[in-house]
């Protein structure tokens, strides 16, 4: 088994921009079985994918956390959905480590479920209302609002190990390259463990 490297810098240099290219695909799925760097993973819509994992991929993890952990100052990223007045409504947080600030920086369409955005950006402000917070995140290029409900997912990466990645586990990748023989190659890949499940 090829080594695989882990990066607790997260510096996330193959994935920072969490923009999918044209010839890039964005995983989510469990794992069926593991042989090596290969991985056989069902995907959440039922098919069937051959992923390998590229030479010094990077594994994550996700530990949970709750909205108590969203302050001001994080660098986060969070799905939502838009709203009718403007604002978003948060679907779920991830929170970067300090080392990955500006990882993916900006607003954009996502495709956890229809219509949903991504928006990864600095919690500008912090505001308690009932049953939840509002947040203002702000980007170079903006900023934008989020009503977060207080049972909002909330997850913070932490580095894994290939020990992780494991038949049953939940697995999230966001640019998977396709190859001419109709495998993916992942250039890193986050895992769920401890019963936290990537929700991104």
């Amino acid at each position: 088994m090829r080594k695989i490297i882990l990066s607790t810098a997260f510096a996330l240099a193959a994935t920072a921009a969490l923009a999918q290219a044209p010839d890039t695909v964005r995983v989510r799925g469990t794992i069926q079985s593991v042989d090596g760097s290969m991985l056989d993973v069902k995907a959440r819509d039922g098919a069937d994918m051959k992923i390998k994992l590229a030479d010094n991929a990077q594994v994550r993890t996700v530990v949970g956390k709750t909205i108590a952990d969203v302050k001001q100052g994080l660098f986060v990223g969070i799905t939502a959905m838009p709203q009718p007045d403007g604002t978003q409504k948060a679907v779920e947080i991830h929170i970067f480590p300090e080392a990955a600030r500006g990882t993916g920086e900006g607003h954009r369409p996502w495709d956890l479920v229809p219509g949903s955005t991504m928006t990864n950006a600095n919690v500008d402000s912090e505001v308690a209302i009932t049953d939840g917070k509002k947040l203002v995140l702000k980007y170079k290029d903006g900023d934008k609002t989020f009503i977060v409900p207080d049972n909002v997912k909330v997850v913070m990466f932490a580095p894994g190990a290939m020990a992780d990645v494991k038949p049953g586990a939940k697995i999230f990748i966001v640019a998977a390259k396709k190859l001419p023989d109709g495998t993916l190659e992942a250039p890193a890949i986050t895992v769920g463990s401890n019963g936290v499940d990537p929700p991104m």
